[in-house]
């Protein structure tokens, strides 16, 4: 037996002497000129490493350690420091202080949206609000750290939340919850090999069976959470374990073994300085002595125990802990200190000129966007354009060339063979013999017809490709087009100025076009009989009118423009980047207006 002790000693001390080993390891880093990365990775490390056995100096480090990630501009170091700092406070008795520190790393933390260092935020802050009896608020925020723990699957999260909320329902006289709670997170804890979670199951545990008075099986609890926490060498959690003994012990009526198991909690609870629990164990040392008829030492132990929890608890600290919860939850924060005067006039001089750089930066960079989008915007418009204008063009161009190539088999085939037909036609009346007047008439007939058919179809190619447009200007191939077209029916007048000069063949052949296709259209839609046109060309270029009689059409109907071909007229103007109105109304004739910049 005594073997098995002293190599247990070994062990502690090893264990003892790695962990020193490894706080000076990180005292090293802290002190060197190595990046900030790895000098607040060992600062962090460092807090933890005092967080459950010297309160003091876990603040201290963190404080320090606090600087240097403000410095660094590092928000999330600064909510982990927050955190621990505010576990500190936690078990050194100042709640208030614990309070502020878990909000502000709240608030930090749900900005940055990081619910992996969330969840134990929010089952800090449930603790506290366990401690000072705000139940529903405790309740509050354990369920938001389990609903991320299970959203994140993390069963050590949700074990040891089940654990922390087991002690709520303990509150509320709710046992069958509680025991199902704390019996949940140690099978869990059991699956994942988590001894130190599967010890504070049993410990919980035990504090129900305490409550039921089975003080046997909470013994028996407490006994197996003892010897895990013994092995781990955890002095925070053995002073818990030793205090749950003594209340087992008191209320099974072992009083010496009471005694003896408060005393070694208290010891351990001074040295870490953890004053709630010197506390309780004051105030079970108190009633034992009661139970002993020594009144005497029971007063002393209520006497220490008072004096410890009026530290703790005091009205003002109470109320600063109750305003917190509103105060962080609309983000708004109270200025705590206040600088000289001097100094926050540099500060608001400073703040207020950083703003105004910032604000002129971005509207430079506002401005210059605004610049970029119009200049692409402009640059796509243009290409459109471009397209639309190599489109028309192509589709014009390709126009004239077909009329082009109907005009030159007309002339040069149609009309040649109607030519030689008419050459034979003639040579056969001068070789053979009529026997009467009639067959006479019929051949002349005959003649006449393939006469007359020649000149129509001579008349058609120079309108479909006006010699006159090839030959000379515009005016000229215009008046050569209507007095073709010149007759009973239809009377056309024509008017043009400043057209002596040639101007571009594109605008010439659009506007010869355009007139070709509007007496057309009055022609066969209108039923016009007279039809004037006007063309003057001034220092802005081509102004005109064509205008007739006929039975006119509604300007406002958009179909009108597909069935009688002014959609043709429109589409040529436009690709001379003209414009077009249409001034017209059933049975008052037409009028078209139209004006191309050169």
């Amino acid at each position: 037996m005594k073997r098995i002790c002293l190599i247990f000693l070994l062990f502690i001390n090893c264990l003892y002497t790695k962990a020193q080993n490894n706080t000076d390891s990180l005292q090293e880093i802290i002190q060197s000129k190595r990046p900030y990365a790895q000098q607040i990775d060992a600062s962090i490390k460092l807090v933890e490493s005092y967080q459950f056995k010297d309160f003091d100096s876990a603040i201290l480090i963190g404080d320090k350690a606090l600087k240097l990630a403000r410095k660094n501009v590092d928000s999330i170091s600064v909510a982990d420091l927050k955190r621990q700092i505010g576990v500190a406070n936690y078990f050194s008795g100042k709640y208030d202080v614990a309070a502020t520190n878990f909000q502000e790393s709240i608030s930090i933390l749900e900005k940055a949206n990081n619910k992996k260092k969330l969840a134990p935020v929010y089952n800090e802050l449930a603790k506290l609000y366990r401690k000072t009896k705000d139940l529903d608020k405790a309740i509050e925020n354990y369920n938001k750290a389990d609903n991320i723990y299970r959203q994140l699957n993390d069963t050590a999260g949700i074990a040891m939340i089940l654990n922390e909320s087991g002690v709520v329902f303990e509150y509320k006289d709710d046992y069958t919850e509680a025991i199902n709670r704390y019996t949940t997170s140690m099978k869990l804890a059991e699956n994942a090999g988590d001894s130190l979670s599967v010890s504070y199951s049993l410990s919980n545990i035990a504090g129900v069976l305490v409550i039921q008075k089975k003080y046997d099986l909470a013994v028996q609890n407490l006994e197996r959470a003892l010897h895990i926490r013994q092995f781990l060498n955890d002095s925070f959690a053995i002073a818990l374990t030793y205090s749950d003994l003594g209340a087992a012990m008191n209320g099974k009526g072992d009083y010496k073994k009471a005694i003896e198991y408060l005393t070694l909690s208290n010891k351990l609870a001074e040295r870490i300085k953890y004053p709630e629990l010197q506390s309780n164990n004051y105030n079970e040392l108190s009633l034992v002595a009661q139970k002993q008829g020594d009144y005497q030492k029971a007063y002393e132990f209520f006497t220490k125990r008072s004096a410890l929890r009026d530290s703790l608890f005091t009205l003002e600290k109470t109320k600063q802990i109750q305003d917190l919860n509103s105060r962080y939850q609309t983000s708004k924060k109270e200025q705590q200190i206040q600088e000289q005067k001097s100094r926050l006039q540099v500060q608001n001089y400073l703040f207020i000129g950083i703003a105004g750089l910032i604000l002129l930066s971005g509207l430079l960079i506002h401005s210059q966007y605004r610049r970029l989008k119009l200049k692409k915007e402009s640059q796509l418009q243009n290409e459109i354009m471009k397209q639309q204008q190599l489109a028309v063009k192509a589709v014009l161009e390709a126009e004239e060339n077909e009329r082009e190539r109907i005009a030159k088999d007309l002339h040069d085939g149609v009309g040649q063979m109607m030519s030689a037909a008419k050459m034979n036609l003639s040579a056969f009346e001068s070789e053979i013999k009529l026997n009467s007047n009639e067959q006479k008439q019929t051949l002349n007939k005959i003649i006449n017809l393939v006469d007359e058919s020649c000149r129509e179809v001579r008349t058609v190619s120079h309108i479909m490709m006006p010699n006159a447009l090839l030959k000379n200007n515009l005016d000229n191939a215009i008046r050569e087009f209507v007095n073709k077209l010149n007759n009973q029916s239809l009377k056309i007048s024509v008017y043009t100025e400043g057209l002596e000069e040639r101007l571009d063949s594109n605008v010439e052949t659009v506007l010869y076009r355009v007139v070709q296709e509007s007496v057309n259209n009055a022609f066969k839609h209108a039923g016009a009989t007279t039809l004037d046109i006007s063309l003057i060309r001034d220092k802005d270029g081509i102004s005109g009118t064509i205008e007739d009689n006929g039975k006119g059409f509604d300007a406002t109907d958009k179909e009108n423009f597909e069935g009688i071909g002014l959609k043709n007229i429109i589409t040529r103007i436009e690709f001379l980047k003209g414009t077009v109105d249409f001034d017209s109304t059933p049975g008052h004739g037409t009028l078209i207006a139209l004006h191309v910049p050169l």
